[in-house]
């Protein structure tokens, strides 16, 4: 069940169980109980669109620009680049890995290159 689904049905499920409650109080005792809860729920929707008003954070990612040219030789590894992690963690809350303007890598020693983004 996903988060809107829940959230409805615990919505619905206390409206349901405070007309019940409602029904079965006397009428004061009803008056004052629905006094009280529209208090609370008052609060409460003031505390979620509060919440609602903030500025998410977003992860933040990493900028790779204008790097120079990179050379492997025998057995080794050259990046113009990035090299490492995606930023930010991985999976759907990860940042973003952006890499522009890369040099030249050259790998004609017999090692391992790479211009642009490698990750690990």
């Amino acid at each position: 069940m996903n988060t809107r689904r829940t959230v409805l049905t615990v919505t619905s499920l206390a409206v349901a169980g405070l007309g019940v409650a409602f029904f079965l109080l006397r009428r004061d005792e009803a008056n004052q109980a629905a006094t009280l809860v529209s208090a609370l729920m008052a609060v409460a929707a003031l505390g979620v669109a509060v919440w609602a008003g903030l500025p998410v954070t977003r992860p933040r990612g990493l900028r790779v620009t204008g790097t120079g040219e990179a050379r492997a030789g025998a057995g080794g590894t050259a990046v113009s680049g990035y090299a490492g992690p995606a930023a930010g963690g991985t999976g759907q809350d990860a940042g973003t890995v952006e890499v522009e303007n890369t040099g030249p890598a050259d790998a004609t020693g017999g090692g391992d290159a790479t211009s642009g983004v490698r990750l690990t």
